[in-house]
């Protein structure tokens, strides 16, 4: 493999069970997985070996739900890869925290924590909460406007990285003998005054081993392109086919251009769901097995979730309604519900087909087939300039993360596109890029 070649980058997007909506149902499934730290544990060891990138954890401050039919809970996730970084010494370790339900200083003390616990693997997926549950889990009566969400987010994570960038390197000299233990001088107070936030600073926390925590984005809305053109480091998306896939990679790195910014610096990762078998009758057989354990009432919920209105909205055996073809305007996930319109009139489906399409991976790339032809869809989508590498969504795990490591890595690999061991230490090295520079250098 020559210098100049491409990576391709792997991030283990774990999920309790798996991915697919009935996992916990499997006859080897564990269906108290949420709450079972060595579960956890096991599926994080795992994707070390296995030499992943990352892992991430999905959150949101609300129940998943009502728990009628899928386990509708979840472990804070800064305090669970506190755990995992204990467990595990080189895989990065990122989760999701809502800035509109956060405020600067406590966040960026806590995400500040865990890279130095972790020895420089913290990343911090970023999200604005689309749900009407979130909001009132928070005492109000209406979630905040989209744009009004990515405006705080903007002024968020300028305070969060002036408090990291608060502490100088060297700021910290340990003198014992003078009785001096850190210079006053190199110790900022950012005394940040805006429109969301009013914070003095500077942190209680040393600057991050990485100097920020990896910033990851998973918003392909237009607000949430443009944040990421000015902010992240990485991208979580979803895509279901190629094409679709192609023209949001295009379009993230001329915004990340126009902004500003190396587009290379910016590391582009759609989800794919893979079932993996032996042969494609065998992988097909294993999708029906998860297909067939579904309940159709919670996928009903959720759609109705999705384009925010009631479950009798809709009727299975029909198309969506016009209403929904027509695209509302939602205050919540509007990349995700043109997703799932784009799949319904393509494919014209029934809500009942749709439904079932969504059960595996919520409208990311499911993919049916052996180890060979999922490696050859993923080199295709990275060769072709539509994904810097991949976010692995296993439909149930730990098993589909297994075979996806046993078998489909070791392809990648033969072709030189995949790491043998770690070459790094922290998340940054691990993905290519560079500490930040400390705005308050002198």
């Amino acid at each position: 493999m020559t210098g100049t070649q491409r990576r391709l980058h792997l991030n283990a997007f774990l999920m309790e069970a798996g991915h697919h909506e009935a996992a916990w149902r499997l006859p080897h499934s564990n269906p108290r997985a949420d709450f079972d730290l060595r579960h956890w544990i096991e599926l994080a060891q795992l994707a070390e070996r296995a030499k992943f990138d990352s892992l991430f954890l999905a959150d949101g401050p609300a129940l998943m739900g009502t728990g009628e039919f899928r386990p509708p809970g979840q472990l804070e996730p800064l305090t669970l890869l506190t755990a995992l970084s204990q467990a595990t010494s080189r895989i990065g370790l990122i989760a999701t925290v809502s800035s509109t339900y956060n405020e600067p200083y406590n966040l960026a003390r806590r995400l500040a924590s865990v890279d130095h616990v972790s020895g420089g693997r913290a990343g911090w997926n970023i999200v604005t909460s689309a749900g009407a549950d979130e909001a009132a889990n928070f005492g109000l009566d209406e979630r905040p406007g989209h744009a009004e969400r990515y405006a705080r987010a903007d002024e968020f994570l300028k305070v969060a990285k002036a408090l990291w960038d608060s502490w100088e390197s060297g700021a910290v000299v340990a003198d014992k003998a003078a009785g001096r233990y850190a210079d006053p001088e190199r110790l900022h107070r950012p005394g940040h005054q805006g429109t969301y936030f009013k914070v003095a600073g500077p942190l209680n926390v040393e600057r991050p081993p990485q100097g920020y925590p990896l910033l990851v984005q998973a918003g392909s809305s237009e607000d949430g392109r443009d944040f990421a053109a000015r902010h992240a480091e990485a991208i979580f998306t979803a895509h279901t086919t190629y094409e679709r896939a192609a023209a949001f990679y295009a379009d993230i790195k001329a915004r990340t251009t126009a902004a500003g910014r190396a587009p290379e610096g910016v590391i582009v990762l759609p989800g794919i769901v893979p079932y993996i078998g032996s042969t494609e009758a065998e992988a097909r057989a294993l999708a029906r097995e998860f297909d067939e354990l579904r309940v159709p009432e919670y996928g009903l919920r959720q759609l109705a979730a999705v384009f925010e209105t009631e479950p009798s909205a809709f009727e299975l055996d029909a198309p969506l309604p016009d209403f929904i073809l027509a695209r509302p305007k939602l205050e919540g996930s509007q990349s995700r519900s043109d997703l799932i319109i784009d799949l319904a009139v393509r494919e014209r489906l029934t809500v009942r087909q749709v439904i079932s399409r969504l059960g595996g991976g919520r409208g990311h790339f499911e993919f049916i087939g052996t180890p060979e032809q999922v490696a050859d869809t993923i080199i295709a989508w990275f060769e072709g300039g539509a994904a810097d590498g991949f976010n692995i969504m296993a439909p149930a795990l730990p098993s589909g993360l297994a075979a996806f490591a046993d078998h489909v890595l070791p392809i990648l690999r033969a072709k030189g596109l995949f790491r043998e061991e770690y070459e790094g230490t922290t998340l940054r090295e691990h993905y290519g890029l560079k500490v930040p520079e400390n705005q308050f250098r002198n």
